[in-house]
């Protein structure tokens, strides 16, 4: 399999986590945040199709990262049941593992790029899953703090959540 197909398919298999992802979340804030990395994943798969089969293709920079912030904004620590949180955290650290092989990846791409243009679309790659590695990182935030707080709370001074 040549590297174009291994980044696509990469990519494919992104956005299909996220939306199965956003199916079993319908009923909360990662529903959102879901269908935008996986709106995002699927342009990358086609940035890359473009490349591959040497068409023009569209840098444009993603939303999703401002986005999510505004979602999770304002709404406190996530409240949900031990059990969903054990599976929210069980969907950050594999999705968290995922964004980590894409931008290594695409890390190891960027050493052997061709031409300015090669060497552009891995640059803009890295930094759109490095956006997604904040958004998912933010999200855990909100998972983890009521817990650490509270276990913790007694020990010196917190900072502002």
């Amino acid at each position: 399999m040549n590297s174009w197909k291994f980044a696509i398919d990469m990519e494919l298999d992104g956005e299909k986590y996220y939306r199965e992802q956003a199916i079993i979340n319908k009923d909360n804030s990662l529903n959102v945040v879901c269908i935008m990395l996986a709106e995002d994943e699927k342009k990358h798969a086609q940035i890359l199709t473009d490349k591959m089969n040497e068409k023009t293709f569209n840098l444009t920079e993603s939303e999703t990262l401002s986005k999510s912030k505004n979602i999770f904004d304002g709404i406190g620590n996530i409240k949900i049941e031990d059990k969903e949180i054990a599976s929210q955290l069980d969907f950050y650290r594999i999705a968290t593992e995922k964004e980590k092989q894409s931008i290594d990846l695409y890390k190891e791409y960027l050493l052997k790029a061709v031409g300015s243009e090669e060497k552009e679309l891995f640059e803009y790659l890295i930094k759109q899953e490095e956006n997604h590695f904040v958004v998912l990182d933010n999200i855990a935030s909100l998972l983890i703090k009521p817990e650490e707080w509270v276990e913790n709370a007694e020990f010196g001074i917190r900072k502002e959540y």
